[in-house]
């Protein structure tokens, strides 16, 4: 009997206790459908929470939820929520009364021997702590949902914060295109008139730029930013309200009342005489109607506490898509960049080729326009002498010379064509990118 495992369940739709028998490595999903048996509340609806606010984990057995120790055997609880529902309003009915109790409270002036009412106002006075202790694990439970309401809330606020910097990274990211393609703009067209220009590539630039202010409308969030922040206010005041704290002080006052009641009926010898339980009854009416007055406020506050927390489950699919356009936007506008780049340096390689080429032009014509004169002057002639009359007639050396001189400049406009053939290609290749 020491080592069996039982787990009790506070339902919190009901405020009804169930318990279970744990089976030896039982899982959490066999315990849900006996709790779903038990509870009318489906398995995918169920939320069971330790005290703790943490819920329980589905790759574990069921025995997570027995704590080692006294306490885990006989009074650790686990809070059932229904997942679908996020006002609870009751009716809950107390705990019923015995029929002792139930006797005197029809009639509380009836005379009863003081043997006789030692016993009913000892299970009256049984009945007043229950009710308190019923009241204190139903708050046990609200402040469970509480805790994990906390646990939502703070996952919330990880993900604004990533999402508001990921907002803020692309923003800054953005200007910084804007301007750099503004200026890569300006300085295109100043060389469009003596430079390179591909009317494809200038479109392209500004498709870029008018893409770019498309993806500014990823870094808008200030919409979720403000539902998030009514939010954070709202679970603010939820903390600060005066029924997230305990309000069995009634309770707890009636209920050392009816104990002292009893005590002093105790000390009365045990003779003939007779007495009513006006009193007791005044006690067990006061603190059901306390009880009442709690729990009304104790399931008003826990629906509030749900319905936050069902605020923050709608939001956080939101915030994962805006995450997902902001970075998918920030790629964009990277590769948006990196691609101008690589143009501008495309650009770059072919105003090189050009001016080698023209530099190689030049030099050439400069050597084809200097040798001929050479090789036609005479050997051993001056500039200042006048040429022989017979000297003018193209002896066999000179003539061989001259083929030498024809041969060169051939090769020369080969080279000079390769040249411009290599430079149309990577114009062409440049529009058609």
């Amino acid at each position: 009997v020491l080592f069996l495992q039982i787990v009790h369940i506070l339902n919190m739709t009901s405020a009804k206790i169930v318990s279970f028998l744990l089976h030896p490595e039982e899982s959490l999903h066999s315990l849900q459908n006996r709790i779903e048996f038990e509870t009318g509340i489906s398995t995918g609806n169920q939320e069971l929470l330790l005290e703790t606010g943490i819920c329980l984990d589905p790759r574990k057995p069921a025995s997570q939820c027995v704590i080692d120790g006294v306490r885990g055997w006989d009074s650790y609880m686990v809070y059932l929520f229904d997942k679908s529902k996020t006002v609870y309003d009751g009716p809950f009915a107390s705990r019923s009364l015995s029929d002792c109790v139930n006797y005197i409270v029809q009639d509380s002036k009836i005379q009863l021997p003081i043997p006789q009412l030692r016993k009913v106002w000892a299970e009256a006075v049984h009945y007043v702590i229950g009710l308190k202790e019923d009241y204190s694990r139903l708050f046990q439970g609200q402040r469970a949902a509480m805790l994990s309401l906390l646990r939502y809330n703070a996952n919330l606020i990880k993900m604004k914060n990533n999402m508001v910097s990921a907002s803020q990274q692309l923003k800054a990211k953005l200007e910084f295109f804007h301007q750099s393609i503004r200026l890569d703009l300006e300085r295109y067209s100043d060389q469009m008139a003596y430079g390179i220009s591909s009317e494809k590539m200038l479109k392209a630039w500004k498709e870029m730029e008018e893409k770019a202010s498309q993806c500014a409308q990823a870094e808008d969030i200030g919409y979720l930013d403000e539902q998030i922040m009514a939010l954070h206010t709202e679970i603010v005041e939820l903390q600060k309200s005066p029924y997230a704290r305990r309000q069995g002080e009634v309770m707890e006052s009636l209920e050392q009342r009816a104990i002292d009641l009893y005590k002093q009926l105790k000390t009365r010898p045990p003779d003939h005489a007779y007495s009513d339980s006006t009193d007791m009854v005044k006690i067990i009416v006061q603190t059901v109607q306390s009880q009442d007055r709690v729990l009304k406020e104790l399931f008003g506050h826990l629906s509030k506490l749900l319905g936050c927390k069902q605020k923050i489950i709608d939001l956080l699919p939101e915030i994962e898509v805006a995450l997902n356009n902001i970075k998918e936007a920030d790629n964009s506008v990277m590769q948006m960049q990196g691609k101008r780049q690589r143009e501008i340096w495309h650009l770059l390689k072919i105003a090189c080729t050009q001016s080698s080429s023209r530099s190689l032009v030049s030099s050439s014509l400069e050597g084809t326009a200097s040798t001929p004169a050479a090789t036609w002057l005479p050997q051993g002639s001056s500039g200042n002498s006048a040429p022989h009359p017979l000297s003018s007639l193209a002896a066999p050396e000179d003539g061989e010379n001259f083929a030498d001189v024809i041969r060169e400049n051939v090769n020369y406009l080969e080279l000079f064509s390769s040249i411009l053939q290599e430079v149309r290609q990577e114009q062409n290749c440049m529009m058609v990118s």
